[in-house]
């Protein structure tokens, strides 16, 4: 990733790794819940990409 960044002529910065602050509790009917609401919208944002998926 750096060469190709260092091509268009920019310095390649290093930065520091986020950590996760919080935790998610997917166990029972409210994980449940986040999980389903998730998948639908993954679902519905890349429609194309899983019908042509199917299709191979």
């Amino acid at each position: 990733m750096n060469k190709k960044v260092e091509a268009y002529g920019v310095s390649a910065v290093d930065r520091p790794r986020v950590k996760a602050t919080k935790s998610l509790d997917l166990s029972g009917e409210s994980g449940k819940q986040i999980v389903k609401s998730e998948a639908k919208l993954a679902l519905r944002t890349h429609r194309k990409t899983f019908t042509k998926l199917a299709h191979m």
